[in-house]
């Protein structure tokens, strides 16, 4: 069952680390960017691990085998077991062990994650098309993949063989910036063929099915920076979630973000896991704050939400941000705002000047 649709960031008086017992925590964007750590990452984790919180790696990426993701982060620091790990690959080869029998070839466009998770469930890879496969699956497969992987992929589609997808995330985070991720080579073989592949990823149920599968998380926390996968895929799980603005969903973003975006927590990095979450306050007709939103030519209809020294409401088309203190405290005030004004849509409300305030 998924979650009711959310008009603003949640409290908790106690710290995530204790208040769930796993955290499934996204990689690119979150723990790190383009193989190195991201700032705080490593000694969050270890500190929430050391005080009992299960630590599971829930990635999109269908590039690399756990065992090879497990090594990578053990390496930066953050010790960790394949068994920690769950990719796409796993939940997407699963989906498709499903549906076709034991010993079936599938055409592998991807990387050697991909194959790896195929033999785990008895399925057999191959590289063309002419192989006679029962079925194609698609993932990410490094920024050297062969543009004629994706003609062998639509040979063999064209041809009626079943199509499969890691996950359709267009764009992922790197060192040097935000390139294309396995959502845009799905398209190439998309518009080429005019099929619809099987998803598994994020934020579609086989990929919450595989972590809840292999973690047997009973109180779990999604933890990710991107709003359309792991924020939605937690929407979808009925669990709740914290997003991390360490990767691509900036302040703005957030802020024009659906009901099925919104997460529970935001925070600025991994150190959120280690405290508790303010609460955003209803503060409408609160002495004060009134007098400023009538000032403000709102009208007293106006709903007001108040955290931690700010104040956000909607005027004259745009959202207002009156007070001082943490950044990150008025941007959940003004989350409260632009969600509640925007109801079951998204906020359009210009947001230029009240994030200007905060440096964000």
């Amino acid at each position: 069952m998924s979650q009711q649709s959310r008009t603003r960031p949640s409290g908790s008086t106690t710290a995530l680390n204790e208040a769930y017992d796993t955290a499934l925590l996204d990689l690119d964007g979150v723990v790190y960017a383009g193989g190195e750590a991201i700032a705080y990452a490593v000694e969050s984790l270890n500190t929430a691990r050391d005080r009992g919180m299960r630590l599971a790696y829930v990635t999109n990426n269908a590039l690399r085998p756990p065992d090879t993701v497990a090594a990578h982060l053990t390496e930066l620091g953050v010790p960790a077991d394949p068994a920690d790990v769950i990719t796409s690959a796993q939940a997407v080869s699963r989906l498709i062990a499903e549906q076709l029998p034991r010993g079936s070839k599938v055409l592998v466009i991807g990387g050697e994650g991909l194959r790896i998770a195929l033999r785990e469930r008895g399925l057999e890879p191959v590289e063309s098309a002419d192989d006679d496969p029962a079925a194609v699956v698609q993932g990410y497969g490094g920024p050297d993949l062969a543009w004629g992987r994706f003609a062998e992929a639509c040979y063999a589609i064209n041809h009626g063989v079943p199509w499969f997808a890691s996950n359709t995330d267009l764009t992922i985070p790197s060192a040097r910036g935000i390139m294309p991720g396995n959502g845009a080579a799905v398209e190439v073989v998309r518009i080429a063929t005019g099929a619809e592949p099987q998803v598994a990823g994020k934020p579609l149920p086989p990929m919450h099915r595989e972590t809840i599968l292999r973690t047997g998380a009973k109180h779990a926390l999604v933890v990710g920076d991107r709003l359309d996968t792991d924020i939605e895929g937690a929407f979808n799980g009925g669990v709740d979630s914290l997003l991390v603005l360490t990767g691509v969903t900036d302040a703005a973003e957030l802020l024009t973000a659906e009901p099925r975006h919104r997460p529970t927590y935001v925070d600025l990095d991994l150190r959120g896991l280690l405290t508790g979450q303010p609460d955003v306050t209803d503060v409408t007709g609160v002495t004060g704050v009134a007098d400023a939103v009538d000032a403000s030519g709102s009208g007293g209809a106006v709903r007001a939400f108040g955290c931690g020294g700010w104040t956000a409401y909607v005027s004259a088309g745009a959202l207002v941000l009156d007070g001082e203190g943490a950044a990150l405290d008025g941007l959940r005030a003004l989350c409260a705002a632009a969600w509640t004004d925007a109801g079951d849509g998204s906020c359009t409300r210009d947001a230029g000047k009240a994030l200007a305030k905060l440096g964000l």
